[in-house]
């Protein structure tokens, strides 16, 4: 997934920078403390701590890096993961590159591995993560085949559910957005549809692909919403996030919108509800619940995950902290009202003219309490002339890197 792309360019379209590019730091809201719990268990949520997940940035950095074959993953943006029900992790990305790596040093003697500029680019791949937490294989790539000429597919949020309401049989849904070339100021593609893909267990074998929400429609494409950026589950329903483009059109925030769907009908489009600021409703036509277009809102690419009874959603901020800044806000419900945002904490990047971008949380992997979140590092560049040449030359520079955040109530 991809925002502020008046404000950089990149060789090698990636999720990312279309979605939320932040320049020098990710920064993590912390939640107004005046706020007071309610008797339903909701509350803000605020972070009380955070470290480096060095154990999983050695990883990625380890399969990354292992040079025996040529067409695995060696770096990619637009970081999901979903947890199998044998323990596996399925680790999907955007725009990712394959081939080899070398070194270090590199080629110009700097402490870097490499790969060559030629390294093929696809636009998605899928990684399988053994229970233990080691990477093991990159899936056939690209996962999901381009749907025409000048069109693609980015995988966002996915999740495991029944293959129909109570079957026994599980499958994985993974949501995706399509996207379609065009000129600026859409040079990371004009959205296009969201889509949602069926993958059997456990082999992990696409089974078809269907077309949920279709925006070719809308004239303005800064108005098309896509849905998937990430999702959350409460009971019966799985509630679907998604946002607009507004911000590839130097708007300052996109907005929020949610839609819901009755666990094992995700692939079912006559089965999703999208809220239109006062009721579910099946008509496609929702309605923002956060974004005023101006101090507050979102990127395209945020993340919600629900602890108790508070749902807490972190993005790149609005306005003129867009480039620097990852906000949160929280809400008692998916649609809100949303409280916020507010200051926060920095995470560290590489030197160099580098990027953060993409916030996204995995609860799937937290331990002891702890919220897993990542973000994707990249090359910032004004002409995006050396982008590619630049990425090439430092492989870490498109991969995530991970935070373990410790959030408290109050």
């Amino acid at each position: 997934m991809p925002d502020d792309v008046t404000a950089r360019r990149r060789a090698g379209a990636g999720l990312g920078l279309v979605l939320a590019l932040v320049c020098t730091a990710v920064l993590l809201r912390v939640l107004p403390p005046q706020e007071r719990e309610d008797p339903g268990g909701c509350g803000p949520l605020t972070t009380r701590s955070w470290t480096a997940d060095s154990a999983l940035d050695a990883e990625f950095t380890r399969y990354g890096d292992d040079d025996t074959r040529a067409d695995d993953w060696t770096g990619g943006d637009g970081t999901h993961s979903v947890r199998l029900p044998d323990g596996r992790v399925l680790w999907l990305f955007s725009d990712t590159y394959l081939g080899r790596v070398y070194g270090p040093p590199n080629l110009y003697g700097e402490p870097h591995a490499w790969r060559d500029t030629s390294a093929p680019l696809v636009r998605n791949s899928a990684v399988v993560m053994s229970p233990a937490g080691r990477l093991e294989s990159t899936l056939p790539t690209p996962l999901f085949p381009d749907p025409a000429p000048g069109r693609w597919r980015w995988p966002v949020a996915a999740r495991v559910e029944p293959r129909s309401p109570g079957s026994s049989e599980q499958v994985v849904r993974v949501l995706l957005w399509t996207r379609a070339a065009g000129a600026y100021p859409w040079i990371y593609g004009v959205p296009v549809a969201t889509e949602v893909a069926t993958l059997s267990l456990p082999d992990l074998r696409v089974e078809g692909v269907v077309r949920i929400l279709d925006q070719e429609q809308v004239a303005d494409p800064s108005r098309r919403v896509l849905f998937g950026t990430t999702t959350a589950a409460d009971g019966r329903w799985t509630y679907v996030f998604g946002g607009d483009d507004a911000r590839a059109v130097a708007r300052p925030a996109s907005q929020a919108f949610v839609a819901r769907v009755e666990r094992g009908r995700l692939a079912e489009a006559s089965a999703w509800q999208y809220w239109d600021g006062s009721a579910w409703t099946s008509r496609p036509r929702p309605g923002a619940v956060l974004g005023d277009g101006r101090a507050t809102g979102v990127g395209s690419a945020f993340t919600v995950v629900r602890d108790r009874g508070t749902y807490v959603l972190l993005t790149m901020a609005a306005g003129s902290r867009g480039l620097t800044t990852v906000t949160s806000y929280w809400a008692c419900a998916p649609t809100g009202p949303w409280h916020g945002p507010g200051p926060g904490l920095r995470a560290p990047l590489p030197a160099g003219e580098v990027a953060a971008y993409n916030p996204q949380a995995h609860p799937e992997l937290g331990g002891d309490g702890g919220l897993v979140l990542s973000y994707d590092v990249n090359w910032l560049d004004a002409t995006g002339l050396a982008a590619q040449a630049n990425l090439s030359r430092d492989v870490s520079l498109y991969r995530p890197r991970f935070l373990v955040l410790r959030l408290s109530r109050g």
